[in-house]
């Protein structure tokens, strides 16, 4: 899709401070985090929502969580705990329609945050 900001990320586009990435995933860090630690990461494949996956992509929700234990590796907060959230749709407070799950750690979490 042209005009997702996620899509220009992926193209190179617009830059990004890059956690990991490998040949479905890109993990960047967000540009206003919420927490000490919070990357995004996205399928380098545009799905508008977590409801855009069906049985023959379904496999890529596993790609999102293996990447998002090694960006806790990386980060170093996989022995301290962190959170991992996916939003769907507006009302679930998505902002960005382009599938992506928040890798949020650093320091104790509170639910606000969620």
């Amino acid at each position: 899709m042209s005009d997702c900001i996620f899509c220009k990320i992926i193209r190179g586009d617009i830059p990004c401070a890059k956690v990991y990435e490998n040949d479905k995933i890109l993990a960047f860090d967000d540009i206003n985090p919420m927490a000490p630690v919070h990357v995004i990461i996205i399928p380098k494949r545009h799905f508008s929502t977590l409801l855009d996956l069906d049985a023959e992509n379904i496999d890529l929700a596993g790609d999102l969580i293996a990447a998002a234990q090694k960006v806790a590796e990386i980060k170093g907060i996989e022995g301290r705990g962190f959170r991992t959230v996916i939003n769907c749709n507006a009302e679930g407070g998505q902002v960005v329609f382009h599938l992506h799950m928040h890798v949020l750690g650093g320091r104790k979490l509170s639910d606000e945050l969620g």
